[in-house]
Protein backbone atom coordinates (compact mmCIF):
# COMPACT_ATOMS: atom_id res chain seq x y z
CA UNK A 1 0.00 0.00 0.00
CA UNK A 2 1.28 3.48 -0.89
CA UNK A 3 1.66 5.60 2.24
CA UNK A 4 0.40 9.18 2.36
CA UNK A 5 2.53 10.83 5.07
CA UNK A 6 1.69 14.44 4.17
CA UNK A 7 -2.06 13.88 4.51
CA UNK A 8 -1.61 11.81 7.69
CA UNK A 9 0.43 14.62 9.24
CA UNK A 10 -2.14 17.27 8.30
CA UNK A 11 -5.00 15.19 9.70
CA UNK A 12 -3.23 14.59 13.00
CA UNK A 13 -2.62 18.31 13.40
CA UNK A 14 -6.26 19.13 12.68
CA UNK A 15 -7.56 16.41 15.01
CA UNK A 16 -5.40 17.77 17.82
CA UNK A 17 -6.84 21.25 17.35
CA UNK A 18 -10.49 20.78 16.32
CA UNK A 19 -13.20 18.52 17.82
CA UNK A 20 -14.44 17.66 14.29
CA UNK A 21 -12.31 17.18 11.19
CA UNK A 22 -13.81 16.48 7.77
CA UNK A 23 -12.03 14.71 4.91
CA UNK A 24 -13.57 15.76 1.61
CA UNK A 25 -12.72 14.34 -1.77
CA UNK A 26 -13.92 12.45 -4.83
CA UNK A 27 -14.96 8.81 -4.75
CA UNK A 28 -12.07 6.33 -4.66
CA UNK A 29 -9.53 8.97 -3.63
CA UNK A 30 -8.60 6.93 -0.55
CA UNK A 31 -10.55 8.73 2.20
CA UNK A 32 -11.62 5.55 3.99
CA UNK A 33 -8.15 3.97 3.74
CA UNK A 34 -6.56 7.13 5.12
CA UNK A 35 -9.07 7.31 7.98
CA UNK A 36 -8.33 3.72 8.94
CA UNK A 37 -4.61 4.54 9.11
CA UNK A 38 -5.40 7.05 11.85
CA UNK A 39 -6.48 4.05 13.97
CA UNK A 40 -9.92 5.14 15.12
CA UNK A 41 -11.56 3.73 18.23
CA UNK A 42 -14.95 3.49 16.52
CA UNK A 43 -15.70 3.38 12.77
CA UNK A 44 -19.13 3.83 11.16
CA UNK A 45 -19.63 3.43 7.40
CA UNK A 46 -23.01 4.79 6.38
CA UNK A 47 -22.95 2.73 3.19
CA UNK A 48 -23.10 -0.33 5.47
CA UNK A 49 -26.73 -1.16 6.40
CA UNK A 50 -25.60 -2.47 9.80
CA UNK A 51 -23.92 0.82 10.68
CA UNK A 52 -26.94 2.73 9.40
CA UNK A 53 -29.12 0.67 11.73
CA UNK A 54 -26.79 1.34 14.68
CA UNK A 55 -27.01 5.09 14.04
CA UNK A 56 -30.80 5.06 13.65
CA UNK A 57 -30.78 6.49 17.17
CA UNK A 58 -27.52 8.38 16.77
CA UNK A 59 -27.51 10.05 20.17
CA UNK A 60 -27.96 6.74 21.94
CA UNK A 61 -25.18 5.17 19.84
CA UNK A 62 -22.61 7.98 19.93
CA UNK A 63 -23.00 9.60 23.35
CA UNK A 64 -21.38 6.76 25.38
CA UNK A 65 -18.38 6.41 23.04
CA UNK A 66 -14.91 7.82 23.67
CA UNK A 67 -11.72 8.20 21.66
CA UNK A 68 -11.66 8.95 17.95
CA UNK A 69 -14.96 8.28 16.17
CA UNK A 70 -14.97 8.05 12.36
CA UNK A 71 -18.21 8.46 10.37
CA UNK A 72 -17.81 7.64 6.68
CA UNK A 73 -20.21 8.95 3.98
CA UNK A 74 -21.80 11.29 6.49
CA UNK A 75 -23.69 13.18 3.77
CA UNK A 76 -26.15 10.26 3.79
CA UNK A 77 -27.46 11.35 7.23
CA UNK A 78 -27.23 15.17 7.39
CA UNK A 79 -29.27 15.10 10.62
CA UNK A 80 -26.06 14.04 12.38
CA UNK A 81 -24.55 17.51 12.19
CA UNK A 82 -26.73 19.18 14.89
CA UNK A 83 -26.14 16.15 17.13
CA UNK A 84 -22.37 16.43 16.66
CA UNK A 85 -22.58 20.06 17.74
CA UNK A 86 -24.31 19.03 20.96
CA UNK A 87 -21.83 16.23 21.60
CA UNK A 88 -18.70 18.33 21.08
CA UNK A 89 -20.11 21.16 23.19
CA UNK A 90 -20.86 18.85 26.10
CA UNK A 91 -17.67 16.78 25.66
CA UNK A 92 -15.00 19.12 24.25
CA UNK A 93 -12.22 16.52 24.51
CA UNK A 94 -14.07 14.12 22.17
CA UNK A 95 -12.82 13.87 18.56
CA UNK A 96 -14.77 13.07 15.38
CA UNK A 97 -13.43 12.41 11.89
CA UNK A 98 -16.13 12.64 9.23
CA UNK A 99 -15.77 11.67 5.57
CA UNK A 100 -17.80 12.78 2.58
CA UNK A 101 -17.81 13.08 -1.19
CA UNK A 102 -19.97 16.18 -1.71
CA UNK A 103 -17.83 19.26 -1.26
CA UNK A 104 -20.17 22.25 -1.32
CA UNK A 105 -23.25 20.63 0.23
CA UNK A 106 -21.25 18.94 2.96
CA UNK A 107 -19.42 22.14 3.83
CA UNK A 108 -22.70 24.05 3.95
CA UNK A 109 -24.44 21.44 6.11
CA UNK A 110 -21.54 21.12 8.52
CA UNK A 111 -20.64 24.79 8.76
CA UNK A 112 -24.22 25.73 9.65
CA UNK A 113 -24.12 23.44 12.69
CA UNK A 114 -20.42 23.20 13.51
CA UNK A 115 -19.08 26.70 12.88
CA UNK A 116 -15.85 27.18 14.82
CA UNK A 117 -15.73 23.48 15.72
CA UNK A 118 -14.77 21.88 12.38
CA UNK A 119 -11.75 21.85 10.07
CA UNK A 120 -11.67 20.60 6.48
CA UNK A 121 -9.04 18.65 4.59
CA UNK A 122 -9.41 17.92 0.89
CA UNK A 123 -8.03 14.55 -0.21
CA UNK A 124 -7.49 13.97 -3.90
CA UNK A 125 -5.37 11.42 -5.70
CA UNK A 126 -1.81 10.52 -4.77
CA UNK A 127 0.68 13.34 -4.43
CA UNK A 128 3.97 13.16 -6.29
CA UNK A 129 5.65 12.86 -2.89
CA UNK A 130 3.51 9.75 -2.19
CA UNK A 131 4.55 7.85 -5.32
CA UNK A 132 8.11 9.17 -5.64
CA UNK A 133 9.74 11.53 -8.11
CA UNK A 134 10.70 8.71 -10.50
CA UNK A 135 7.02 7.97 -11.17
CA UNK A 136 5.84 11.41 -12.28
CA UNK A 137 5.17 10.23 -15.85
CA UNK A 138 3.01 7.35 -14.61
CA UNK A 139 1.15 9.75 -12.29
CA UNK A 140 0.55 12.13 -15.22
CA UNK A 141 -0.68 9.41 -17.57
CA UNK A 142 -2.86 7.43 -15.14
CA UNK A 143 -3.92 10.16 -12.73
CA UNK A 144 -3.74 10.01 -8.96
CA UNK A 145 -6.83 8.00 -7.97
CA UNK A 146 -5.39 4.91 -6.21
CA UNK A 147 -7.24 2.21 -8.24
CA UNK A 148 -6.07 3.90 -11.45
CA UNK A 149 -2.45 4.42 -10.40
CA UNK A 150 -1.65 1.10 -8.69
CA UNK A 151 -2.45 -1.61 -11.32
CA UNK A 152 0.49 -3.46 -12.85
CA UNK A 153 -0.59 -2.81 -16.44
CA UNK A 154 -1.83 0.34 -18.17
CA UNK A 155 -4.71 -1.65 -19.65
CA UNK A 156 -6.03 -2.41 -16.16
CA UNK A 157 -5.82 1.24 -15.23
CA UNK A 158 -7.70 2.25 -18.38
CA UNK A 159 -10.45 -0.31 -17.76
CA UNK A 160 -10.94 0.95 -14.22
CA UNK A 161 -11.16 4.60 -15.35
CA UNK A 162 -13.62 3.69 -18.10
CA UNK A 163 -15.82 2.03 -15.46
CA UNK A 164 -15.35 4.79 -12.88
CA UNK A 165 -16.72 7.57 -15.08
CA UNK A 166 -20.19 6.05 -15.76
CA UNK A 167 -20.44 4.81 -12.16
CA UNK A 168 -19.74 8.32 -10.90
CA UNK A 169 -22.40 9.76 -13.21
CA UNK A 170 -25.06 7.07 -12.83
CA UNK A 171 -24.74 6.21 -9.14
CA UNK A 172 -22.65 8.68 -7.15
CA UNK A 173 -24.16 11.95 -8.38
CA UNK A 174 -27.81 10.80 -7.99
CA UNK A 175 -26.98 9.76 -4.41
CA UNK A 176 -25.94 13.37 -3.82
CA UNK A 177 -29.37 14.55 -4.99
CA UNK A 178 -28.25 15.58 -8.49
CA UNK A 179 -30.93 14.73 -11.06
CA UNK A 180 -29.23 15.71 -14.34
CA UNK A 181 -29.36 12.72 -16.74
CA UNK A 182 -26.03 10.88 -16.78
CA UNK A 183 -25.82 10.94 -20.59
CA UNK A 184 -26.26 14.71 -20.62
CA UNK A 185 -23.65 15.30 -17.94
CA UNK A 186 -21.19 12.91 -19.62
CA UNK A 187 -21.52 14.79 -22.91
CA UNK A 188 -21.01 18.06 -21.02
CA UNK A 189 -17.97 16.65 -19.19
CA UNK A 190 -16.47 15.39 -22.45
CA UNK A 191 -17.00 18.73 -24.17
CA UNK A 192 -15.39 20.41 -21.18
CA UNK A 193 -12.18 18.48 -21.94
CA UNK A 194 -11.70 20.71 -24.98
CA UNK A 195 -11.71 23.75 -22.66
CA UNK A 196 -9.18 22.14 -20.32
CA UNK A 197 -6.49 24.76 -19.50
CA UNK A 198 -8.40 27.41 -21.44
CA UNK A 199 -10.43 30.47 -20.53
CA UNK A 200 -14.09 29.51 -20.29
CA UNK A 201 -16.45 31.27 -22.68
CA UNK A 202 -19.86 30.45 -21.21
CA UNK A 203 -21.86 31.88 -24.10
CA UNK A 204 -19.86 29.99 -26.72
CA UNK A 205 -20.05 26.74 -24.75
CA UNK A 206 -23.80 27.18 -24.21
CA UNK A 207 -24.39 27.61 -27.93
CA UNK A 208 -22.34 24.50 -28.74
CA UNK A 209 -24.13 22.45 -26.10
CA UNK A 210 -27.57 23.81 -26.93
CA UNK A 211 -28.46 25.13 -23.48
CA UNK A 212 -28.49 28.46 -21.64
CA UNK A 213 -25.51 30.11 -19.94
CA UNK A 214 -27.10 29.41 -16.56
CA UNK A 215 -27.40 25.69 -17.35
CA UNK A 216 -23.70 25.56 -18.27
CA UNK A 217 -22.83 27.26 -14.98
CA UNK A 218 -25.04 24.82 -13.09
CA UNK A 219 -23.45 21.74 -14.68
CA UNK A 220 -19.99 23.18 -14.10
CA UNK A 221 -20.90 23.85 -10.49
CA UNK A 222 -21.88 20.17 -10.09
CA UNK A 223 -18.53 18.93 -11.40
CA UNK A 224 -16.60 21.48 -9.37
CA UNK A 225 -18.53 20.62 -6.21
CA UNK A 226 -17.79 16.91 -6.70
CA UNK A 227 -14.04 17.61 -7.04
CA UNK A 228 -13.81 16.77 -10.75
CA UNK A 229 -13.16 20.26 -12.10
CA UNK A 230 -11.09 23.20 -10.94
CA UNK A 231 -12.42 26.64 -11.85
CA UNK A 232 -9.44 28.99 -11.57
CA UNK A 233 -10.45 32.63 -11.24
CA UNK A 234 -8.45 35.50 -12.78
CA UNK A 235 -6.36 37.82 -10.62
CA UNK A 236 -7.27 41.49 -11.05
CA UNK A 237 -4.72 44.18 -10.29
CA UNK A 238 -4.94 47.89 -10.83
CA UNK A 239 -2.78 48.17 -13.94
CA UNK A 240 -3.33 49.95 -17.20
CA UNK A 241 -3.51 46.74 -19.26
CA UNK A 242 -6.75 45.04 -20.26
CA UNK A 243 -7.06 41.86 -18.24
CA UNK A 244 -8.82 38.58 -18.95
CA UNK A 245 -11.71 38.35 -16.49
CA UNK A 246 -13.22 34.93 -17.26
CA UNK A 247 -12.10 31.82 -15.37
CA UNK A 248 -9.91 28.99 -16.66
CA UNK A 249 -11.15 25.41 -16.49
CA UNK A 250 -9.16 22.31 -15.56
CA UNK A 251 -10.14 18.68 -15.07
CA UNK A 252 -8.40 17.96 -11.81
CA UNK A 253 -7.35 14.36 -12.48
CA UNK A 254 -5.23 13.81 -15.58
CA UNK A 255 -6.23 10.14 -15.84
CA UNK A 256 -9.91 11.06 -16.06
CA UNK A 257 -9.07 13.72 -18.66
CA UNK A 258 -7.27 11.16 -20.82
CA UNK A 259 -10.08 8.61 -20.43
CA UNK A 260 -12.78 11.11 -21.39
CA UNK A 261 -10.77 12.11 -24.46
CA UNK A 262 -10.33 8.41 -25.43
CA UNK A 263 -6.54 8.63 -25.32
CA UNK A 264 -5.59 4.97 -24.92
CA UNK A 265 -1.82 5.07 -24.46
CA UNK A 266 1.05 7.34 -23.47
CA UNK A 267 2.20 7.20 -27.08
CA UNK A 268 -1.15 8.58 -28.23
CA UNK A 269 -0.90 11.32 -25.63
CA UNK A 270 2.50 12.42 -26.97
CA UNK A 271 0.99 13.05 -30.41
CA UNK A 272 -2.35 14.47 -29.23
CA UNK A 273 -3.21 18.11 -29.81
CA UNK A 274 -4.10 18.50 -26.11
CA UNK A 275 -0.66 17.36 -24.92
CA UNK A 276 0.37 20.83 -23.76
CA UNK A 277 -2.98 21.43 -22.04
CA UNK A 278 -2.77 18.04 -20.30
CA UNK A 279 0.71 18.89 -19.07
CA UNK A 280 -0.39 22.30 -17.84
CA UNK A 281 -3.24 20.82 -15.80
CA UNK A 282 -1.07 18.07 -14.32
CA UNK A 283 1.80 20.42 -13.46
CA UNK A 284 -0.58 22.99 -11.99
CA UNK A 285 -2.28 20.43 -9.72
CA UNK A 286 1.13 19.05 -8.68
CA UNK A 287 2.29 22.54 -7.70
CA UNK A 288 -0.87 23.23 -5.72
CA UNK A 289 -0.59 19.90 -3.88
CA UNK A 290 3.06 20.66 -3.11
CA UNK A 291 2.29 24.12 -1.72
CA UNK A 292 -0.77 23.01 0.21
CA UNK A 293 -2.74 26.27 0.32
CA UNK A 294 -6.51 26.34 -0.09
CA UNK A 295 -7.87 26.40 -3.65
CA UNK A 296 -9.64 29.75 -3.11
CA UNK A 297 -6.26 31.46 -2.80
CA UNK A 298 -5.03 30.51 -6.27
CA UNK A 299 -5.54 32.50 -9.45
CA UNK A 300 -4.24 32.90 -12.98
CA UNK A 301 -3.30 36.17 -14.62
CA UNK A 302 -3.57 37.13 -18.27
CA UNK A 303 -3.79 40.25 -20.38
CA UNK A 304 -5.52 40.60 -23.72
CA UNK A 305 -2.09 41.45 -25.17
CA UNK A 306 -0.93 37.90 -24.45
CA UNK A 307 1.07 38.15 -21.21
CA UNK A 308 0.07 35.52 -18.66
CA UNK A 309 1.03 33.17 -15.84
CA UNK A 310 -0.76 29.88 -15.24
CA UNK A 311 -0.81 30.14 -11.44
CA UNK A 312 -0.57 33.13 -9.12
CA UNK A 313 -0.80 33.30 -5.33
CA UNK A 314 0.37 35.33 -2.36
CA UNK A 315 2.23 34.03 0.68
CA UNK A 316 4.53 35.53 3.31
CA UNK A 317 3.39 38.99 2.24
CA UNK A 318 4.75 38.52 -1.31
CA UNK A 319 3.50 37.49 -4.74
CA UNK A 320 4.55 34.27 -6.50
CA UNK A 321 3.71 32.60 -9.78
CA UNK A 322 4.19 29.44 -11.84
CA UNK A 323 4.21 28.93 -15.59
CA UNK A 324 3.85 25.36 -16.92
CA UNK A 325 5.80 24.56 -20.10
CA UNK A 326 6.01 21.23 -21.92
CA UNK A 327 9.40 22.06 -23.44
CA UNK A 328 12.87 20.53 -23.26
CA UNK A 329 14.58 23.82 -22.32
CA UNK A 330 12.27 26.76 -21.49
CA UNK A 331 13.65 30.25 -22.08
CA UNK A 332 12.77 33.65 -20.68
CA UNK A 333 9.89 35.17 -22.67
CA UNK A 334 8.47 38.70 -22.85
CA UNK A 335 5.32 37.31 -21.21
CA UNK A 336 7.30 36.15 -18.18
CA UNK A 337 9.15 39.46 -17.91
CA UNK A 338 5.85 41.35 -18.13
CA UNK A 339 4.30 39.20 -15.39
CA UNK A 340 7.27 39.72 -13.06
CA UNK A 341 7.03 43.48 -13.51
CA UNK A 342 3.24 43.95 -13.54
CA UNK A 343 2.54 41.60 -10.63
CA UNK A 344 5.69 42.58 -8.71
CA UNK A 345 6.55 38.91 -8.35
CA UNK A 346 9.09 37.83 -5.80
CA UNK A 347 9.72 34.77 -7.97
CA UNK A 348 8.34 32.99 -11.02
CA UNK A 349 8.98 29.27 -11.53
CA UNK A 350 8.69 27.60 -14.93
CA UNK A 351 7.75 23.94 -14.33
CA UNK A 352 8.85 21.58 -17.11
CA UNK A 353 9.44 17.84 -17.69
CA UNK A 354 13.24 18.02 -17.82
CA UNK A 355 15.95 17.04 -15.33
CA UNK A 356 17.86 20.20 -14.44
CA UNK A 357 16.89 23.31 -12.50
CA UNK A 358 18.40 26.56 -13.74
CA UNK A 359 17.90 30.32 -13.52
CA UNK A 360 16.59 32.46 -16.35
CA UNK A 361 16.90 35.75 -14.44
CA UNK A 362 17.24 36.82 -10.78
CA UNK A 363 13.49 36.32 -10.29
CA UNK A 364 12.69 33.60 -12.82
CA UNK A 365 13.90 29.99 -12.65
CA UNK A 366 13.15 26.69 -14.36
CA UNK A 367 12.05 23.84 -12.11
CA UNK A 368 11.79 20.15 -13.11
CA UNK A 369 8.49 18.49 -12.23
CA UNK A 370 10.25 15.80 -10.18
CA UNK A 371 11.46 18.47 -7.74
CA UNK A 372 7.86 18.95 -6.63
CA UNK A 373 8.01 15.66 -4.73
CA UNK A 374 9.62 17.65 -1.91
CA UNK A 375 7.97 20.37 0.18
CA UNK A 376 7.65 23.72 -1.54
CA UNK A 377 10.32 26.24 -0.54
CA UNK A 378 10.26 30.00 -1.03
CA UNK A 379 13.57 31.73 -1.85
CA UNK A 380 14.53 34.32 0.70
CA UNK A 381 11.80 33.33 3.19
Amino acid sequence: MIKRPVDISILKELLAEFPVTAILGPRQSGKTTLAREIKADHFFDLENPEDQAVLADAKLALAPLSGLIVIDEIQRIPELFPLLRHLVDTRPAQRYLILGSASRDLIRQSSESLAGRIAYHELHGFRLSDVGEKHWQKLWWRGGLPPAFTPVKDEQSQRWLNQYIPTFLERDLPQLGITVPSTTLRRFWTMLCHYHAQVMNYAEFARSFGVSDMTVRRYLDILEGSFMVRVLQPWHVNVSKRLVKRPKIYLRDSGILHALMSIESERELQSHNKLGASWEGFALETVIRSIGKRKEEYYFWATHAGAEVDLFWQAHGRSWAVECKYQSAPKLTPSMASAVQDLNLEHLWVVYPGEKAYALSPRVSVLPIHCLSANWSYPGV
